[in-house]
């Protein structure tokens, strides 16, 4: 593949990073290891700034280019966290945490950026300003949102900004995307019913939170089937379905209903959340029961801007000979809050046969790390070219 000649003479030293970070997995926010070791680069690249504690645990680098006139500044994005997922791949550099693992692939994405980092710090061949994001706590702790409240945009002025996702099942070095809504929004409930215990042999006397369970669980899956219109996307999954009792003889007085929601549109997910709301209440009423739900506003829609989609698609075009299209899909990702402040894209690159993201003998694709760097580096050259 046409990657940069500097970035393919680094592919030793990104790899090694990869695997000193795959080797020490952190999650969420405690990503503390990790951000040191990126911090410690970038100083050692020269970048012009390095701040710490973004976001609680990110870090944000900021290389200027040999000239300044356009004003333009641009974000590229890295998440560092990993997995609660026990390790299987039984490689040399496999997780020495027990129950943690990189198996979503950020631990190549960090060293795809630092790789590019290193790059662009050397030649500094733009006109501009690149800032460097290392985010904590992409796997469900908003970690994007996080660094954003924390002044990430205005602080830096960052103009646009850009992400990559390492895409198990597509060949070796191939880039996609598409523009618009690219991934889900993410919602979570939880219901409680409440009835009224008592013995089995007697269920006269009792408001029975199983049957009542049942049925709820039942016309739930009616909402996307029957309220949602049907040139849209939209999933409800109940996911989990317990009681407060495992004896055979008690019909218990509590029962737990969890799940998750997904769609592309505001709209939908907005009219979802009324119709689980209003179900469950009208179900619990009728058996003379009652429900509480608790419903968890995860990352919104993840949406590439027009023009944004093009300018990646064109760099991933000079990079590897090719752009394809990707379809939507249901997974989520938080960087959806990086883009609801600043127009920009997240682009697939492929990770080649073996185990999909969140298995645990999932292992990123060491033979694209130069790829990565290279688009990155090449979208910045782009975006900013020097004089």
């Amino acid at each position: 593949m046409p990657i940069r000649n500097r970035i393919a003479e680094l592919q030793d030293e990104i790899t090694a990073w990869r695997h000193d970070i795959h080797e020490h997995p952190e999650l969420l926010y405690d990503t503390f290891r990790t951000a040191a070791l990126v911090a410690e680069k970038l100083k050692d690249f020269g970048c012009d700034e390095i701040a710490t504690g973004i976001g609680r645990s990110g870090v944000v680098g900021v290389i200027k280019g040999r000239q300044s006139g356009s004003g333009r500044v641009v974000g590229l994005r890295a998440d560092m966290d990993a997995l609660p997922i026990l390790e299987a791949t039984g490689l040399p550099y496999a997780s020495k945490t027990p129950g943690v693992m990189h198996a979503c692939g950020h631990d190549g994405h960090t060293a795809m950026l630092l790789g590019a980092a290193k790059y662009l710090a050397e030649t500094r061949n733009f006109d501009g300003t690149v800032v460097l994001i290392f985010q904590p706590a992409e796997e469900g702790g908003k970690g994007g949102l996080a660094m954003c409240k924390d002044g990430l945009m205005d602080r830096w002025g960052i103009q646009e900004v850009y992400a990559i996702h390492n895409a198990p099942g597509v060949p070796t070095g191939v880039m996609a995307i598409r523009p618009g809504p690219l991934l889900a929004s993410v919602d979570n409930f939880s219901i409680q019913l409440q009835g009224k215990g008592g013995h089995a042999a007697n269920p006269g006397v009792t408001v029975d939170t199983t049957v009542m369970m049942a049925h709820l669980i039942v016309a739930l899956q009616t909402v996307v089937a029957r309220n949602v219109d049907p040139v849209l996307q939209g999933v409800l999954s109940v996911t989990s379905a317990v009681t407060s009792s495992t004896a055979y003889n008690v019909i218990p007085d509590k029962a737990e209903l969890r799940g998750t929601v997904r769609t592309h549109d505001a709209g939908v997910r907005a009219q979802i959340e009324t119709r689980v709301k209003q179900i469950t209440a009208g179900i619990a009423e009728s058996f003379g029961g009652s429900a509480e739900v608790s419903y968890d506003h995860g990352v919104p829609v993840t949406i590439n801007a027009e023009a944004q989609t093009q300018y990646a698609a064109e760099a991933a075009t000079a990079v590897t000979g090719g752009c394809d299209s990707i379809d939507l899909s249901m997974g989520g990702e938080d960087f959806s809050y990086m883009l609801k402040e600043r127009p920009g894209a997240m682009i697939n690159l492929g990770n080649g046969m073996g185990a999909d993201l969140h298995h645990p003998e999932y292992n990123f694709n060491d033979d694209i790390l130069p790829v990565g760097a290279s688009w990155f580096a090449e979208l910045v050259e782009r975006r900013m070219p020097a004089a």
